[in-house]
């Protein structure tokens, strides 16, 4: 078993596995690192390398591909801050802007950061669009969202924001 065209075989086997791992499961590329590694072993064993070197360079590799992609993975865990929940429920407390219209006592639309939810208004409010909103609960397949701001209504809607009287 020491024939290193058969453990170039192995590691393009098990380069494969990791990447479709890492297509499969959510998250912030964990197996991309190993996939690298085992494509360099597979690589170096190709070229007739011994099996101890073809492990260490699988070792090293994916260790410097793991800490080489950290920085990212931070960058991508800083689009939404903090997470309080799980799933959906991360969203509970973010703010959203209204980008199609919330009726009173149905649904519209909001953009929380890069995402667009189906959205309702807390007690059958309604909101225009445009007006910034906060997530206040998930239900499903939609949030539930209430102002930001302090506002009053007006007989047109139960809810629906208006803009100050002007002096």
């Amino acid at each position: 078993m020491e024939d290193p065209t058969v453990w170039a075989g192995i590691w393009l086997a098990v380069a494969v596995v990791f990447g479709v791992g890492e297509i499969l499961a959510p998250g912030s590329f964990f197996l991309v690192p190993f996939a690298v590694g085992a494509v360099a072993a597979s690589l170096l064993s190709f070229f007739g390398a011994p099996v101890v070197v073809s492990w260490i360079v699988f070792i090293v590799m994916s260790l410097v591909t793991f800490f080489a992609m950290r920085p990212l993975a931070r960058k991508l865990d800083l689009d939404i801050p903090n997470p309080t929940g799980i799933g959906a429920n991360r969203l509970v407390g973010h703010a959203a802007m209204v980008n199609a219209a919330i009726p009173a006592n149905d649904a519209g639309s909001v953009k929380i950061g890069a995402e667009e939810w189906k959205a309702v208004g807390r007690d059958g409010m309604g909101f225009a669009l445009g007006t910034n909103v906060r997530v206040v609960e998930v239900k499903g397949t939609r949030v539930i969202v209430e102002s930001t701001a302090s506002s009053t209504s007006d007989p047109s809607g139960p809810g629906t924001p208006t803009s100050p009287p002007v002096s």
